[in-house]
């Protein structure tokens, strides 16, 4: 049940069966007719790069993975419960977790589902072997050795983590940290069946529904390139019986338009994304429509390594010539204009919200800080724009993504003098685009993987995989080395040091931070979501 919206949840049973008297003889009772399989049509907008959980790095992979895996906890609307652990302790000197496994797990296929399975896809996760763009965050578990066995420096036989039998798994840290529970809801700390991983390389083996064993509540059933996938009940999830969808039915739509017509004429029940023109009516008239918060921001890389972007007056001066006050007007669906980095929801030690005791760097949300950024322009050396370089702005094929960029567009022309072409890219083009540093200037977004700002600074840490920008500041880097050792005081004071860090240097363009736009059709109940992003279908239905 999603928490954040009283949904009304019935029980529909259909009863038949009938007898006739006559000549003093009854008839036997007919069978009751086979129940229609309860099946939900759902467009993820963006054929996922991958399914695999070891592999993936977007929200559409995540929103597949949460409903095809689980972890040893599932987090839904800010709230931990549990998964394929029932129980867990954590030792008096927080320095030992341990997770106690239910005996009734098994894979989709049947098979025994075991803490060696856990054992095997942690240290597949952070093997350097595997590549995974998610390396980066053994750093942040302080699983004792985790981070060095990922840079090859010792062997995986000595990260902290063992099977105390089939049903105990054992973590041991290097320092105590309160958010690793939650953690290990994140899709990258998910089992994975070792059978079916070696079948295929490169994640192959989950797009593949001959291989794709998982431990979900669904599993994969079909899969089209470009158009769509199906996912199944998984019969032997061990939650199954709450589990009220018998199929779901998810289509790669990547036109918000197109999916909006689809979702009127009842062809699909669910969408993630809506045309932004369509928001303030959606709003005012439609109960079907939800907004929701979101723990994640939206902005802009500056290409770092380009001579353009050099000068430090260019980037503050590109980054004060925007309204994001304009901005999230016109995108209408509750975005809060970003300043800095680290979004609104998140408390420090104090209990204060990071994002408003943070303060605003000196950027100003609407048009007030123009002037400023054409004065430093014109230090730079460019005097109303002039003789600065034409520059692309590129972006994931989206309406949404369109509109925020042809926005930023003209508020760079307008206001500055500076000229820039649009580009989109589909979205898997788009990802090795970016991560291979062929841009001038690219849109970025990220979603914390845990509730603390670490999991948001950290992504700008040299050598992570999702730092776009290439941004390397040593200051930068020991203030976020500082934070993930420390606790209470110690570790925000390191995280504020390290967001005034990135807002001086500004290797992005901080736009917005996020909310979750939904439509649902009233017939799909009991649907939820994690705050960090991501749906839940494990224990909805559907109720005509």
């Amino acid at each position: 049940m999603n928490k954040r919206i009283i949904l009304a949840m019935g029980t529909l049973l259909l009863v038949a069966g009938f007898a006739f008297a006559g000549g003093g003889n009854q008839t036997t009772p007919a069978a009751p007719p086979a129940a229609a399989p309860a099946v939900l049509n759902w467009n993820l907008a963006a054929d996922p790069l991958t399914l695999d959980p070891g592999l993936n790095g977007a929200s559409d992979g995540g929103d597949i993975i949460s409903n095809t895996f689980e972890g040893l906890v599932r987090e839904r609307s800010g709230e931990i419960f549990p998964g394929m652990a029932e129980r867990w302790e954590t030792s008096a000197d927080g320095m030992t977790v341990t997770f106690y496994l239910r005996p009734t797990n098994k894979w989709s296929d049947g098979s025994p589902l075991t803490a060696k399975d856990f054992v095997y896809g942690w240290k597949r996760a952070i093997d350097p072997a595997t590549a995974s763009e998610y390396g980066w965050i053994w750093h942040y578990t302080n699983v004792v050795n985790a981070e060095a066995a990922n840079a090859g420096e010792v062997s995986l036989d000595q990260v902290g983590i063992r099977a105390v039998d089939d049903y105990t798994f054992e973590v041991k840290l290097s320092a105590p940290t309160d958010y690793f529970v939650s953690l290990t809801a994140f899709y990258h700390f998910m089992p994975v069946k070792q059978s079916s991983v070696e079948a295929k390389a490169d994640g192959a083996w989950a797009k593949d529904p001959a291989l794709a064993v998982s431990n979900g509540p669904f599993k994969l059933t079909t899969y089209t390139i470009g158009g769509g996938l199906t996912l199944e009940k998984n019969v032997n999830y061990w939650n199954a019986a709450e589990a009220g969808l018998d199929i779901i039915n998810v289509k790669f739509i990547d036109n918000a338009a197109t999916a909006y017509t689809a979702y009127q004429t009842g062809e699909l029940d669910f969408l993630n994304d809506v045309p932004p023109a369509e928001i303030p009516k959606l709003i005012a008239e439609n109960p079907e429509f939800y907004i929701f918060p979101l723990l994640g921001t939206y902005y802009y890389n500056f290409n770092m390594d380009l001579p353009m972007f050099e000068d430090v007056r260019v980037r503050r001066a590109l980054t004060l010539g925007i309204d994001r006050d304009r901005i999230v007007e016109v995108m209408a669906s509750g975005q809060v204009a970003a300043a800095g980095f680290v979004p609104p929801g998140m408390p420090d030690h104090l209990g204060r919200d990071f994002f408003e005791t943070a303060g605003n760097y000196g950027i100003p949300t609407d048009s007030s800080g123009v002037e400023e950024a054409k004065r430093l322009l014109a230090e730079a050396g460019y005097p109303n724009g002039q003789g600065f370089p034409e520059f692309v702005l590129m972006y994931n094929t989206s309406q949404g993504h369109q509109l925020v960029a042809e926005l930023v567009q003209e508020m760079w022309k307008t206001n500055l003098g500076i000229n820039t072409t649009l580009e989109n890219q589909e979205w898997a083009v788009f990802q090795d685009t970016r991560k291979a540093g062929n841009y001038d200037v690219s849109r970025g977004g990220w979603l914390t993987d845990f509730l603390d700002p670490m999991g948001l600074l950290a992504i700008f840490v040299d050598g992570n995989a999702y730092n776009d920008p290439n941004y390397n500041n040593p200051e930068y880097n020991s203030a976020l080395r500082r934070a993930s050792t420390t606790f209470g005081a110690s570790h925000f004071e390191a995280l504020y040091e390290a967001q005034d860090i990135l807002m001086t240097d500004l290797p992005i363009v901080p736009v917005y931070h996020y909310t979750d736009v939904m439509l649902s059709s009233p017939k799909v109940k009991g649907w939820d979501r994690s705050q960090l992003g991501g749906l839940d279908f494990s224990r909805a239905s559907i109720q005509n």
